[in-house]
């Protein structure tokens, strides 16, 4: 049985309103009617998320107002049965029309062939935790495998391992720190998130497409173009949260998920994740804060932090404050905001900041910038004697004020300089290895490899930057092979025709922004 508990909720009262109006201080334990400004209601209801003024994509996704609750009453809830997908359904739609309802009995719905699926959608080439369990070990005797973890797991006798502490380059030539998993932890934490996920699809709003079902960063681009060129943008915010991941206060963390999430046993398996801590060089170290990235129920976690301290807030700052027209888009814990008016834009970024400074957050002093951005904003640099609009970077691609050839506005979007040369590497180091193999498995893989950048990058206006890609992957191929033996003839002649055999052409792989939007909304 699944329950969700109508009765007012004494402990949060209506965490969404106090949040996004700063009426909760920071370290309060529960909500009182003090903490209410004065002359207000004590029972306060955030908009069933209402459609981005300036986001088309949002309109899709608009909900009726959600009704309040019901004093001591139990909504009756229904058992999963065989059925586990209906009864998420059930769950999901009971979340969709009591948008106070806690769920205090959702532990059940973490089944056994829920954990096979999720056994099954983890890759087998996924590197082990510290218990070095790999996947296809574990798989060796999968079903007594899984018929014990789900009995540890229904009985309260799972035990969560600590994190393998791993690093991978980033772009910039920094390093990022991951937290490796153990496979049955992996297993557990996207069972549990595929649950939480019914709960809190419902809840999130339109403009926040990271690490959500159903939604791809092309999703986010498509918004983020269709808002600049359909409102009346001319300044932008390209924010970044410092070290988000690791910055995730787990006092509020836990109070987020408590607003919808009743169930002492969910919390405690979430407890267990957060307090497994991480393990680098032998040594176990405890983590006070943060999520580790890497971990499957992360991207859901932060979802839910920024939900409520960003979602919900910029929501309701827009309404309350904006003089024109804002737009929002959000992947993680990057994001862009648009605006009509410097004014507005400005006011945003300052209390922004001390938004994020309550839940204990910092926009990136490098990586935050607010710019001269738009439809008008060639024009108008023009006017003052100033140069061309700057450009900003989000999701792999550069965002370019430009023009079309019959002289409109429109957003180019090129791939980031700095991505296309760490590829470029990345590529050449796996030549350097696979020189020796015969040329045809060679043009296979690096087929591959340029399929796949194009399957992302080539969008309208960045075929050159791509074409770019390729001559740059061909060239490369040349180098591996000359370097094969020193009486070899090759030369470009013989290395074009090579190229044109495996290497596909470049060409357009996406719509327009606003075309794919209008037909997915």
């Amino acid at each position: 049985m699944y329950g969700t508990s109508m009765r007012e909720n004494r402990e949060i009262p209506c965490l969404p309103a106090l949040l996004i109006t700063g009426w909760v201080a920071q370290g309060t334990q529960g909500g009182t009617p003090e903490m209410y400004e004065r002359g207000k209601s004590d029972r306060l209801v955030v908009p069933a998320n209402p459609p981005n003024k300036a986001m088309a994509a949002e309109v899709g996704e608009e909900r009726g107002r959600a009704k309040g609750n019901t004093d001591s009453k139990t909504y009756p809830g229904h058992s999963a049965g065989s059925d586990a997908s209906s009864a998420l359904g059930r769950v999901r739609e009971v979340a969709r029309r009591e948008r106070n309802a806690r769920f205090t009995a959702l532990l059940h719905h973490v089944t056994l062939p829920r954990l096979r699926e999720a056994y099954w959608a983890i890759s087998p080439k996924a590197a082990p935790g510290v218990d070095e369990v790999t996947w296809a070990g574990y798989g060796q005797d999968l079903e007594a495998n899984l018929q014990d973890l789900h009995v540890r797991v229904q009985a309260g006798r799972y035990r969560a391992l600590p994190s393998r502490r791993a690093y991978i380059p980033k772009a910039d030539g920094r390093l990022r720190p991951l937290g490796i998993a153990s496979l049955e932890d992996k297993i557990v934490q996207r069972a549990v998130v595929e649950v939480l996920g019914a709960i809190y699809e419902v809840d999130f709003r339109g403009f926040s497409y990271g690490f959500r079902p159903g939604r791809n960063p092309h999703d986010a681009l498509d918004a983020l173009g269709a808002g600049i060129w359909g409102k009346r943008v001319n300044w932008v915010l390209d924010a970044d949260v410092r070290d988000f991941f690791g910055q995730l206060d787990h006092s509020w963390l836990r109070r987020f998920v408590e607003h919808r999430i009743a169930d002492k046993r969910i919390l405690r398996l979430i407890d267990k994740w957060l307090a497994a801590g991480v393990i680098e060089e032998g040594k176990w170290t405890a983590c006070e804060e943060g999520s580790p990235q890497g971990a499957s129920v992360s991207p859901l976690l932060a979802n839910v932090y920024l939900h409520y301290v960003f979602d919900l807030w910029v929501d309701w700052w827009r309404r309350r404050h904006a003089r024109g027209d804002v737009i929002v888009v959000r992947w993680a814990d990057d994001f862009i905001v648009g605006f009509e008016h410097e004014q507005d834009a400005r006011r945003f970024l300052d209390e922004l900041r001390e938004r994020f400074a309550k839940f204990g957050l910092e926009l990136h002093p490098d990586k935050t910038r607010l710019i001269e951005f738009g439809r008008y904003a060639a024009r108008d640099r023009k006017r003052r004697g100033l140069g061309k609009p700057a450009t900003f970077d989000f999701l792999g691609f550069t965002h370019i004020c430009a023009s079309s050839r019959r002289g409109t506005f429109w957003i180019k979007r090129i791939t980031i300089a700095k991505r296309m040369r760490a590829k470029l590497k990345a590529v050449n180091e796996q030549l350097k290895r696979r020189r020796h193999t015969p040329i045809p498995d060679q043009g296979r893989w690096l087929a591959s490899v340029l399929r796949g950048h194009m399957a992302y990058y080539a969008v309208p206006g960045n075929t050159d930057t791509v074409s770019a890609f390729r001559t740059q992957l061909t060239r490369h191929w040349f180098k591996a092979l000359r370097r094969r033996s020193q009486r070899d003839r090759m030369n470009w002649q013989r290395m074009g025709r090579i190229a044109n055999r495996w290497l596909p052409k470049v060409r357009v792989m996406h719509p327009f922004p606003e075309t794919r939007l209008a037909a997915r909304t």
